[in-house]
């Protein structure tokens, strides 16, 4: 059971990854292979530590052997410049097979059926995110901004799609879309831009098993909604009025005619009781044209029952016929969009992964290729967390994510292990914690 999704074995699928990249060095400089330079930089990622590599140096001039070998795989530790140069000319692409081997394993092992939500459907929510901002620091991949004191400013983004659900606290990456300069297109790339091309790439794929997309306002145009449904993909997507007045038009011609469909119901949220007020209808036009494709529309309201102050409020459109009967369901979906940014985007970016660091820029394709060994790094710990139960039960303990990993760390750089199990065990009868 998961022996494919346990870590010896994610490990050994990443180093074969790659192994079978191709070697652009010129010279005779070879006494790192590909893989040392893999591997190298993704234990950085994956023990959160920016000096384990050093520390594995000098275990191995003491011990004769090292965790980075025992536990990563790594025939010689490479020094930062040696793993910045072997990477730099990777393409980031290259690494998306280690995604989809996850995403099967979790498939075939069950898991991935515990997170399907509305009409048995899986939900991948989009978002963007900046990875990388510097006002000196740029190479032919970067976006860039004009400040208004008249300097450049730089930066990566990089579009995050990630399998959500409702009330659960996994999230489960997927294949990272980069937002760069991209070939024969005078403007800038954008965050809609990659989206579509995810779409293109990824979307048949994964609409085999019943993906809905879940998006901000930006998504919620009519291109980007055709391109799901021509791939396939059912949507829930965030709907404002200022961006959608004709079909915002349209709704407030419904409800003076008495024809929109209200549904309320009162929840105790612990304190006081809430008022849920949903709004929906159906066969909207999208816009005002000619073309205008047709989407179903809800709302939630939420006010304070006493005070009759608002809350929240958000609307969406989506392709799901919405009934008084699934309308909580579908807004309840809709909503778990934010788990991008609470679960994927905000751990990233301040809970150790330190996403936004620049751990080396390169002038070509480096520093996307790190981002995507740091974002592998959070989804093998994802994948631990659903089917280690050593390692879930040492991270209930600890509690935080921060102190789980300085106890490894500090466990790396004083003793030997020989696998990741004899870590967790080691860590487990060290808190006296029952694993039987």
């Amino acid at each position: 059971m998961f022996e494919q999704l346990k870590l010896k074995q994610l490990l050994k699928e990443l180093k074969r990854i790659f192994e079978e990249l191709p070697d652009l060095r010129k010279g005779r400089n070879s006494q790192y292979e590909m893989a040392d330079a893999g591997m190298g930089a993704f234990s950085v990622f994956f023990t959160q530590s920016p000096s384990f590599l050093a520390h594995q140096e000098e275990m191995k001039r003491n011990k004769g052997r090292s965790n980075a070998e025992s536990l990563f795989e790594l025939v010689n530790i490479p020094s930062d410049n040696h793993i910045r140069g072997l990477l730099d000319p990777v393409l980031p692409k290259q690494l998306a097979p280690m995604y989809r081997m996850v995403f099967q394993g979790l498939e075939q092992n069950g898991i991935l059926d515990t997170f399907r939500s509305y009409s048995n459907s899986l939900l991948i929510a989009l978002d963007g995110t900046e990875e990388f901002s510097s006002q000196k620091i740029h190479c032919l991949n970067c976006s860039h901004r004009e400040l208004a004191n008249g300097k450049t400013n730089y930066f990566h983004s990089v579009l995050t799609p990630v399998f959500v659900q409702a009330g659960n606290e996994h999230v489960i990456s997927l294949e990272p879309e980069f937002i760069t300069p991209q070939d024969g297109h005078e403007k800038q790339d954008c965050e809609i831009a990659a989206g579509k091309r995810w779409i293109s790439v990824y979307g048949k794929y994964y609409a085999r098993w019943n993906v809905t997309i879940l998006g901000d306002d930006l998504f919620s145009r009519q291109p980007f909604c055709q391109a799901l449904k021509e791939n396939n993909l059912h949507f829930i997507l965030v709907c404002k009025p200022d961006s959608h007045s004709y079909l915002y038009d349209s709704l407030a011609f419904l409800a003076a005619q008495g024809t929109l469909g209200i549904y309320q119901k009162r929840i105790w949220n612990g304190k006081h009781g809430e008022v849920y007020t949903y709004r929906y209808a159906n066969n909207l036009p999208l816009h005002g044209g000619k073309d205008a494709m047709l989407v179903n529309w809800a709302e939630l309201t939420i006010t304070h029952e006493e005070t009759n102050e608002v809350v929240y409020k958000n609307a969406f459109i989506t392709d799901f016929e919405v009934r008084e009967n699934n309308v909580e369901a579908i807004v309840r979906d809709g909503r778990a969009r934010w788990k991008i940014e609470n679960e994927n985007n905000n751990v990233l970016k301040t809970k150790g992964y330190h996403l936004e660091h620049n751990f080396g820029h390169g002038s070509q394709h480096l520093s996307s290729v790190l981002l995507s060994l740091n974002l592998l790094a959070f989804l093998f710990h994802t994948v631990m967390g659903l089917v280690d139960e050593k390692y879930r039960l040492l991270r209930q303990v600890l509690r935080k994510r921060q102190t789980f990993f300085q106890d490894v760390e500090t466990l790396l750089r004083y003793f030997l292990f020989d696998s990741w199990d004899d870590l967790f065990v080691f860590m487990c009868k060290g808190l006296e914690l029952d694993t039987s």
